[in-house]
């Protein structure tokens, strides 16, 4: 069975993700901000949960991190790269704060996890880099400016990545969701179509991982139609975005 770091285990498809790749009998370093969300997994699971706690957008932390799993495993067989963040821009209230919180965990996070983890990846059994992105990449939507740019990000960041790494031996998969019921997700104001469940979405990425492929992507028809979207003429996508767009706020 593989040894997996696996970040933003403490809540939605994280912490259904840990549930089915514990449940299957692998070795799991849970990653998360607080210990005391991974506790449980830990006491149910004695001898496969390694508990590594920080803040992937802090450097020293991961290194943190990364130094608790070298110190128990020696390397890693699977990194899944899932902790994220999102936040809204509000028409007319542009906000570049907003805009760095989200960039310090969507791709810095991801940049400090990839340092931390490729050495160890590195001495693995067949090794295998898992980054979980997001279907808003293919389409850009009203005030998702800095979660969409996070995740454009993400996706060229993992695209050029696994060019460079297949002659490492290190394949690389992108997990694209679209709606998945969450503590994020929670506080959309705004209809979700086709939203799974964290649970469901866990089994999807759970059971696709053994094939490796290069990006896995669901609901099918939902992420589909996004890719469709995407591809639009740029007058045809600004029309759509408008007609999906809400007034500025006072």
């Amino acid at each position: 069975m593989s040894r997996c770091w696996l970040t933003g285990a403490s809540s939605g498809i994280g912490a259904a993700l840990a549930q089915q790749l514990l449940e299957q009998g692998h070795q799991v370093a849970l990653g998360a901000r607080q210990a005391q969300r991974l506790q449980a997994l830990a006491e149910r699971y004695p001898g496969q949960v390694l508990l590594t706690v920080g803040d992937v957008g802090e450097a020293a932390q991961v290194t943190a991190m990364a130094a608790c799993i070298e110190q128990g495993w020696g390397a890693l067989d699977l990194a899944i790269l899932n902790a994220g963040t999102c936040e809204y821009l509000e028409p007319g209230h542009f906000d570049p704060a907003l805009v760095e919180r989200v960039l310090r965990t969507n791709v810095l996070g991801v940049s400090h996890c990839l340092q931390a983890a490729l050495p160890l990846l590195r001495r693995g059994q067949r090794p295998h880099l898992v980054v979980v992105g997001s279907s808003v990449s293919w389409l850009a939507l009203p005030r998702a400016a800095a979660y969409g740019a996070s995740k454009a990000a993400v996706r060229y960041l993992v695209e050029s990545l696994r060019i460079d790494l297949v002659a490492e031996g290190i394949d690389v998969t992108l997990v694209s969701p679209g709606f998945v019921d969450t503590p994020l997700t929670r506080r959309n104001d705004f209809p979700m179509p086709q939203r799974w469940s964290a649970e469901r979405a866990a089994q999807c990425i759970a059971a696709r991982l053994p094939r490796r492929p290069l990006e896995i992507n669901f609901p099918t028809l939902f992420t589909t139609v996004l890719r469709l979207l995407g591809a639009l003429p740029p007058p045809l996508r600004l029309a759509l975005g408008r007609r999906l767009a809400r007034a500025p706020q006072d």
